[in-house]
């Protein structure tokens, strides 16, 4: 996020292996207080698609600059 390191747990791994997260740039909600899931600190929330199963993650049409907020 920018030039910030977070981590961030989500349940996406059956949708989304993490080697094909690498370099992909998805949508971060980083103004949330830190919250312990599964036993882990997660520092954010990725926006995705779905009630359950994840259908998709939020991402842009455009290449945009990491870290760049959203109206």
């Amino acid at each position: 996020m920018g030039e910030q390191v977070r981590q961030v747990v989500a349940g996406i791994a059956l949708k989304y292996p993490p080697e094909t997260l690498i370099g992909k740039r998805i949508v971060l909600i980083c103004n949330l207080e830190p919250a312990t899931i599964m036993g882990v600190r997660s520092e954010g929330m990725l926006l995705a698609a779905g009630a359950g199963e994840v259908l998709g993650l939020a991402t842009f049409m455009e290449e945009v600059p990491s870290g760049t907020k959203i109206k």
